[in-house]
């Protein structure tokens, strides 16, 4: 029956709003809080009708009106997007004591599953009560370079298999509290230099060194069905000449095909000067979504990014089965967290009405 509603919805859902799904946008503006809803933001949700929103501190300021700005973001968009933060804990914890939340500890400094699955669940709690249903973590990258100062205190070490435990330990934490996780950086941050925020990392690395180290842990929350996955932007020379969220060979040839990854898969933002530095948003968005990304997460450009993936499915350049998939995974996650919960139920009474006439 969940399949059958999936693609019903599917069926009857225009191109338009099939491409906003694909969109998990951010609303900032520099030097401006923005802490409420506004009419710029409420046009860009009824036009676009995005996927998915995530907040960052800009959009913070207490727990009444934080909770109030989801509450109006859902409402807007029929009580349906995903609701993301980066809540990793250590340096990268959106909402800390200004929401009332106390402070996470880093992964770094995790002592073990037992720990990371406590932490998970408090997190977990914390998140639900506030209205947001993703959280952009755990870190699963290996600290194997220890000059690298973009994941130092957000990882779980350096070896892959406390990396592996203590990360699928701080999942199972979130999901108990039917909050999302989404794993990161595929292929693995931990051996790079460069700040992706700053530049394009390059890692040179052969598909079977990463299998031997980078990929463990992905392996690992694949096993354990992780939800999401989140593709850094690392370019790796010896597989292909696009960066890793750009990649088809990355993606839909390693991630999808190889490792059978089944879950919803996301760019890092979008924003980063990693892409932005070398290549155009046109040729991000269109590249990204090919590759096999179901979401593109924070894309500068609204209009563009919606646009230029829109006109690629209407010239062939994108196959309708591609955005087809994408929306597959979407939809079924977000029914399987009860976002979709007033359209299922409508279905399968309009099922049970049809089958008592028959």
């Amino acid at each position: 029956m969940k399949e059958s509603f999936i693609e019903h919805l599917i069926d009857k859902m225009p191109l338009k709003e099939k491409i906003g799904q694909l969109l998990y946008i951010d609303y900032r503006k520099s030097n401006e809080k923005t802490i409420n809803m506004t009419k710029e933001f409420e046009k860009v949700l009824e036009e676009y009708k995005p996927g998915g929103f995530i907040l960052f501190t800009s959009n913070i300021s207490n727990f009444t009106n934080t909770k109030k700005l989801i509450e109006d973001i859902q409402s807007i968009s029929g009580n349906n997007m995903f609701i993301g933060v980066d809540q990793e804990g250590g340096e990268v914890q959106r909402l800390n004591e200004n929401v009332g939340f106390s402070k996470i500890k880093p992964a770094s400094l995790v002592q073990d599953a037992e720990e990371a699955y406590n932490l998970g669940k408090e997190t977990g709690q914390n998140l639900l009560d506030i209205g947001v249903n993703m959280n952009m973590a755990p870190v699963l990258d290996i600290l194997s370079n220890k000059e690298n100062r973009v994941v130092k205190t957000r990882t779980y070490g350096s070896d892959p298999i406390t990396v592996s435990k203590n990360a699928l330990s701080f999942v199972k934490g979130l999901k108990e509290e039917k909050v999302i996780s989404i794993g990161k950086h595929f292929p693995g941050h931990g051996s790079t230099f460069k700040d992706s925020h700053i530049d394009l990392p390059i890692l040179y690395k052969t598909k079977e060194e990463l299998y031997n180290l980078e990929l463990i842990p992905f392996i690992e929350a694949i096993k354990e069905e992780i939800p999401g996955i989140m593709i850094g932007h690392i370019k790796l020379p010896k597989i292909d000449e696009y960066p890793s969220s750009m990649s088809e060979e990355l993606i839909n040839k390693l991630l999808r095909e190889e490792l059978t990854y089944k879950g919803i898969v996301m760019t890092d933002s979008l924003k980063m000067k990693a892409l932005t530095k070398y290549y155009t948003s046109e040729e991000i968005y269109y590249r990204c979504i090919k590759s096999g990304n179901d979401f593109i997460l924070m894309p500068e450009n609204i209009s563009l990014s919606f646009n230029t993936i829109y006109n690629a499915v209407n010239d062939g350049k994108i196959s309708m089965d591609t955005i087809n998939n994408s929306l597959r995974r979407i939809l079924s996650l977000k029914l399987e967290i009860g976002l979709l919960d007033k359209e299922y139920l409508s279905y399968i009474n309009q099922h049970n009405t049809l089958k008592k006439h028959r």
